[in-house]
């Protein structure tokens, strides 16, 4: 119970925040959860690499975007 309460809190404190990088870490952070829930009931800990993660992609994501627009 206490896992799913601060997954939660954590979802709610990553949703408020905007930006293309903070929308990879939610998502990357909503896959992780489960996929860690599933794995052993690592819900809080999947979330943790899962947000790492989808943030990165995010951020990579904007770079390609940013240099095929400008060409560098």
């Amino acid at each position: 119970m206490k896992a799913k309460i601060a997954g939660l809190a954590l979802a709610g404190i990553l949703a408020s925040t905007a930006g293309s990088a903070s929308a990879g870490c939610l998502g990357g952070a909503v896959v992780g959860g489960v996929a860690g829930h599933v794995a052993g009931h690592h819900t809080l800990l999947g979330a943790a690499a899962g947000c790492a993660v989808g943030h990165h992609m995010a951020v990579m994501k904007k770079r390609r975007m940013r240099a095929a627009r400008y060409g560098h």
